[in-house]
């Protein structure tokens, strides 16, 4: 068994084989194109049994992944920060294609129970989504700050309700408050008014398209107190298939919530875990705030755990971890219900 380490660039892809003890055997540099992939295929296949490891890098190697999971080869994805450290543990000083395709393929010999890597499906199409709909509420944002400072000039004291301005109601309100005014800061007023209402039209519609493709996917996740269209789209595009984490403590140890020990002779308290997927843990952490806000388990809980002398954002940091198991449990359901259901899903516009 050999393992091929990949280094992924926009117009190259660089190889190396290793045998078991981690022992450079070959090298090769192959253009970044499906002739490419074909070509170092043929040229894997003098190791008739081989396992691939690429950079978890996507925006770079997704084609590469694709291509190899197609051809019928096995895939691990290696994070980029388990490269570094493998590189750095090199004998051989500096950087290069083959010294970070080398240190790809020892860090997937070293560490075991890397995710492998598979075709790419609903997740990926919600994941892609949610990343559009919060670049267009960022940019949206931007341009509602810049209106709030010119409306300060043309009308001072004029104060809106916070938020107000994602509501085409509020849009309209001003567009009529500044057609009294001929100037400069009203054109751009107007513009920027234009700009902010199409985003929210368009934010709109994503909404509501993610909300129709998520419904059918996690039923039981999106039951979940707390647990909405968006939260549960950022969970399922984030998690990238839940059945890749052996059990519940591993899916806590990458959302982050799997609390730190603090030892130094007091291993019974712990600490903020500050690694992990961000994303993955801000979820949860809506999901647990909504869920305090409510008479029910979330709140008795809060309090308990206050009692027995946790500070609100110890006691916090646990209801989210008690939280992530619940996720991995409803989403497990979930991915077991859709691999056992062979009923289409209707295609949404």
């Amino acid at each position: 068994m050999v393992t091929v380490g990949t280094d992924s660039h926009k117009h190259t892809h660089t190889f190396v084989v290793v045998d078991n003890n981690g022992q450079e055997l070959a090298q090769r540099t192959v253009k970044a194109t499906p002739a490419g992939h074909l070509e170092v295929l043929r040229w894997a296949s003098a190791w008739p049994e081989r396992i691939w490891a690429l950079e978890d890098c996507r925006h770079l190697s997704r084609r590469l992944e694709s291509d190899l999971v197609r051809a019928g080869e096995r895939v691990l994805r290696v994070p980029p920060k388990l490269m570094a450290g493998a590189r750095r543990g090199g004998r051989e000083r500096g950087k290069s294609d083959p010294i970070d395709a080398l240190a790809v393929a020892r860090a997937a010999l070293r560490e075991p129970g890397l995710p492998t890597a598979r075709l790419d499906g609903d997740d990926r199409e919600l994941r892609l989504l949610v990343d559009h709909r919060e670049d267009l509420v960022c940019e949206r944002t931007r341009s509602q700050n810049r209106l709030l400072w010119h409306l300060h000039e043309l009308e001072p004291g004029w104060q809106l309700p916070a938020g107000s301005l994602s509501t085409l109601k509020t849009l309209d309100l001003v567009l009529e408050r500044v057609d009294g005014h001929d100037s400069v800061v009203a054109e751009i007023v107007r513009e920027l008014l234009e700009d902010i209402r199409r985003a929210t039209i368009r934010v709109n519609a994503l909404e509501r398209r993610i909300a129709a493709l998520v419904a059918p996917l996690v039923p039981a996740l999106l039951a979940l107190h707390g647990c909405g269209p968006l939260t549960a789209a950022k969970i399922l595009g984030e998690t990238a298939g839940i059945d890749r984490f052996r059990s519940r403590a591993a899916f806590a140890r990458h959302n982050g919530t799997a609390p730190i020990p603090v030892w130094s002779g007091n291993s019974d308290r712990h600490r903020l875990n500050r690694g992990g997927n961000r994303q993955l843990n801000a979820a949860l952490h809506r999901i647990a705030i909504t869920q305090m806000q409510r008479p029910g388990p979330a709140r008795d809980y809060i309090e308990h755990r206050r009692a027995e002398g946790d500070t609100k954002t110890e006691a916090i940091r646990a209801l989210r971890r008690r939280i992530s198991d619940e996720v991995y449990r409803r989403a497990l359901a979930d991915h077991t219900l859709r691999r056992t259901d062979n009923t289409p899903l209707a295609a949404v516009a």
